[in-house]
């Protein structure tokens, strides 16, 4: 049985109430149905959307979930919003292909473009993804050589912009560091905002998405170069004619429901293909860099 087989599955009227918070592994087993054989199917069917989390998953569910319920509106299916505790947790799912489609970092994308062939639907629209390193208002540091010998937060290894790039600039100039990395965005806000670090990675999306009052207590002293942003994928064993639906229906909802895109932090959808990650390949990112491992010990939690 595929893992598409195993991914696609009736959904009673409670599931589909509910968000699913969990990770979801691909399970073969007799309850599991045959795959949607083209992108008009209209029976209770689920297509699991993994959003990578750079903040907490109630906050991104909430966001999220307006999207994903159009989404599962105009396909005929029920499109469940899943996360994971933590990142590392959520590239142990995306190398075991558990999603169907998913929300994922630029380097996730060409990592795991080749380690579990998700294909590019679509990424944010007029958008280069920054990295930012906050400190508290109050702070004295001015500029990244006042971190020469300072710790300084990190969501995880691999989060692209928050993390890979901001730590790769710091080193090109020679700044010695101590990463600590603490889970998610919004952790490295608050760990910064209560002292316990002296300044953290985010980006600009993250950093806007944080309550008025957080936001008011940090000032960015830092920007990276930009580059392409999160894609959005599919799996590629999805039907050809499903994957090009959803990317048609991401590009409708420019026109027909802008506010959801805003939902999630973003100014609107534009198509995207494989290469247009080739920037962040051209950075030749090793698994020291990065932290990611395809082969780790970490397992993907089944939902």
């Amino acid at each position: 049985m595929s893992i598409l087989n195993s991914a696609l599955r009736p959904l009673g009227i409670g599931a589909v109430a509910s968000l699913m918070l969990s990770c979801a592994v691909a399970l073969a087993g007799d309850q599991r149905h045959a795959t949607l054989g083209d992108a008009t199917a209209t029976d209770a069917r689920t297509l699991t959307f993994g959003i990578v989390p750079q903040q907490s998953a109630s906050r991104l569910a909430r966001t999220w979930g307006p999207l994903m319920e159009r989404l599962g509106s105009d396909l005929g299916v029920v499109v469940r919003f899943e996360t994971t505790k933590d990142i590392p947790t959520f590239e142990a799912c995306l190398a075991a292909g558990a999603y169907d489609l998913a929300y994922m970092n630029p380097v996730h994308y060409t990592i795991f473009s080749d380690v579990s062939g998700y294909r590019a639907l679509a990424h944010q629209a007029q958008k280069r993804l920054r990295g930012l390193i906050v400190v508290r208002k109050d702070s004295p540091i001015q500029s990244l050589d006042d971190l020469q010998d300072s710790e300084v937060a990190f969501p995880s290894p691999g989060a692209f912009g928050a993390s890979v790039v901001p730590r790769a600039e710091m080193r090109a100039r020679g700044i010695r560091f101590d990463p600590k990395y603490v889970k998610s965005h919004d952790s490295v806000y608050r760990a910064v905002v209560a002292g316990l670090m002296p300044a953290g990675g985010g980006v600009t999306r993250t950093f806007n998405a944080i309550s008025e009052d957080m936001r008011a207590q940090l000032r960015v002293v830092y920007e990276t170069e930009g580059y392409t942003p999160h894609a959005i994928a599919a799996r590629s064993d999805l039907p050809e004619s499903l994957r090009t639906e959803i990317q048609n229906l991401l590009m409708r909802l420019n026109d027909e429901a802008p506010d959801l895109a805003k939902s999630v932090g973003m100014k609107g959808f534009e198509t995207a293909v494989d290469e247009s990650w080739d920037d962040v390949r051209r950075l030749d990112l090793g698994a020291n860099e990065t932290g990611i491992s395809v082969e780790g010990s970490i397992q993907c939690p089944s939902g």
